[in-house]
């Protein structure tokens, strides 16, 4: 439940964020951050990452839909069992949840940071989730995982001492 609150906590920070782009900044127009670094910029983006499969919002909103129902799942069946990776799988349904009320409701993902020392695409708090918790899902599976997850599936295998 712990782990369903944090999602729940950083879609509210994604939304809220996102809806505060689009209240005070025009649509294509930026707002200096960090200058020199970062600007805040509103870009309605209807593709995925990198601008991916620009207009197919609604095949993307499906995609996130089952991505989102798998990772819910994934958290509530307790297919990860160490706390960090629950954290990560949490943080990474963040941003699928996020960007998927986007898509479903607007129909394009605001997206709203944009690096200056950089040419990177712009992009929004539900990105930052699912790249980070992507990022820490990944080394928990190739570093930890068979340490911390196959040990307890042992343990739980093991006959009581009734």
């Amino acid at each position: 439940m712990l782990y369903l609150i944090l999602a729940a906590l950083l879609v509210a920070l994604d939304q809220a964020v996102k809806f505060l782009v689009r209240a005070h900044i025009p649509l294509g127009g930026s707002l200096p951050v960090l200058p020199g670094v970062l600007d805040l910029t509103y870009v309605q983006n209807t593709g995925a990452a990198f601008s991916l499969f620009t207009g197919h919002t609604w095949l993307l909103t499906i995609i996130s839909l089952a991505v989102s129902v798998a990772l819910a799942a994934a958290l509530v069946k307790g297919v990860l069992r160490h706390p960090f990776a629950r954290c990560a799988l949490a943080v990474v349904l963040a941003g699928a949840v996020g960007n998927l009320i986007d898509r479903a409701f607007l129909r394009f993902v605001t997206d709203m940071f944009r690096t200056l020392f950089l040419d990177f695409p712009v992009f929004n708090v539900a990105d930052i989730c699912v790249v980070l918790g992507g990022i820490a899902l990944c080394v928990y599976v190739i570093f930890f995982y068979d340490k911390y997850e196959k040990r307890e599936k042992q343990d739980d295998a093991a006959p009581s001492d009734g």
